[in-house]
């Protein structure tokens, strides 16, 4: 009896090790800031989460107009000096908000230097209303 109790904590603390180990390895979400750009007032955050080989991206903006979708991407480049051809798209920004599951791991959109841009309108693309880059330092 005590031999087949000692197997099963012996298990169980394996068990646990293997969770932690798997646990510890997995990377949590990082949030950046958006900045306001070209006197829109418009600023907000973006929360990049790991999902496998992918990476959930969440923009909340505050002070955007509802009525109007705001097409968003992330960029290669800062938002001091955008690449003005889209690495990524992003769901438009509809009443503060897009979510968006990118074809690409997260570690990858942060480790290089890229930049999430939101636009006024697809109507008018070229002017940028926020900004933030994507870097841990």
């Amino acid at each position: 009896m005590k031999a087949k109790l000692l197997s099963v904590v012996v298990a169980i603390g394996l068990l646990a090790g293997c969770g932690a180990t798997v646990g510890s390895s997995k990377e949590s979400a990082v949030t950046f800031p958006l900045q306001a750009q070209n006197n829109s007032g418009v600023s907000g955050v973006a929360t990049l989460t790991p999902e496998g080989d992918k990476t959930l991206v969440v923009l909340k903006l505050n002070g955007s107009t509802a009525a109007v979708p705001h097409p968003a991407h992330i960029h290669a480049g800062t938002c001091a000096k955008l690449d003005p051809k889209p690495k990524y798209p992003l769901n438009n920004v509809v009443n503060g908000t897009s979510t968006t599951l990118v074809d690409a791991r997260m570690d990858a959109i942060i480790s290089g230097v890229n930049a999430i841009n939101v636009h006024k309108s697809a109507e008018d693309i070229k002017t940028y209303i926020a900004c933030g880059n994507l870097s841990r330092g």
